[in-house]
């Protein structure tokens, strides 16, 4: 059974054949969709954008709130930086659906009941890693970081720098817990069962380590706080995977890499 979505954007049966045009369409559709969340974040945070600031600026120890602007242009910019940034924050989760929306269901059936779960999972998950950024990882990083000098350096910070460097830790954060969806969707599209994450799981503690480290913050004290998230929400995905995954291409129990087919699992 077929349902509408927002604009005329409409689930895409498994065994339905689109031309290119279709798909194009399908895809523009869901792009107009996406914008105009954007649009509506940017606006409704543009709205409190004072509020946005002082809220960014909590994390940041008292002594050091003074931000710099550096030219005559610079707090306009920053502001709008600020709310664009904020607004991609809020928006991000339909951005995230409505590309699960468009590939998933190519290749799996979906019933509207999933597809709302995973619109509600795909938002819970980056709320709960942005809240997890602010709250942890922020601050952490921001007292390391700024007290690595022992008092030897007069830090002061610009404000678009500041500001640039707490919305993408909030970004990563959010992104880093959507690991779990990421592995799910690769699962259902049978391009990797359940079956390789668990067999993979040394390399995905390197690759986890790696990711880490590359985050904004950089500090080892960050960089672990990241990293046992994403190893605890690798099992969670695992098990989404085991459980909800499909096994189009290979068989969950014995995968194995493609181009191995002459020396099958025992």
């Amino acid at each position: 059974m077929r349902f509408r979505l927002p604009l005329g954007v409409r689930r895409v049966e498994p065994d339905e054949r689109l031309s290119v045009v279709e798909h194009l369409t399908e895809l523009r559709r869901r792009l107009v969709v996406s914008l105009l969340a954007l649009a509506v974040a940017f606006a409704a945070m543009y709205a409190v954008h004072g509020q946005l600031l002082d809220l960014l600026l909590d994390p940041l120890p008292e002594r050091y709130r003074s931000l710099l602007a550096l030219s005559p242009s610079e707090p306009f910019f920053t502001i709008l930086k600020v709310v664009f940034g904020a607004a991609v924050l809020v928006s991000l989760p339909v951005w995230l659906y409505q590309l699960y929306a468009f590939v998933i269901p190519a290749v799996a059936v979906q019933t509207r009941r999933k597809m709302l779960a995973v619109v509600a999972g795909v938002s819970l998950l980056f709320a709960g890693g942005v809240v997890f950024g602010y709250f942890l990882v922020l601050p952490t990083a921001l007292e390391w970081l700024l007290g690595f000098g022992d008092g030897s350096f007069n830090v002061q910070l610009r404000a678009a720098e500041y500001f640039g460097f707490a919305l993408t830790m909030l970004l990563a954060a959010g992104l880093v817990f959507e690991v779990p969806v990421a592995m799910l969707a690769l699962a259902r599209m049978g391009l990797v069962p359940a079956a390789a994450f668990r067999k993979n799981r040394r390399f995905a503690v390197v690759i986890i380590a790696a990711v880490a480290a590359i985050l904004p913050g950089g500090d080892p004290i960050s960089m672990l706080l990241l990293m046992l998230p994403m190893l605890v929400l690798y099992e969670v995905g695992i098990l989404l995977a085991g459980a909800l995954g499909s096994t189009t291409l290979w068989d969950r129990e014995t995968w194995q890499p493609p181009g191995d087919e002459a020396n099958p699992t025992p």
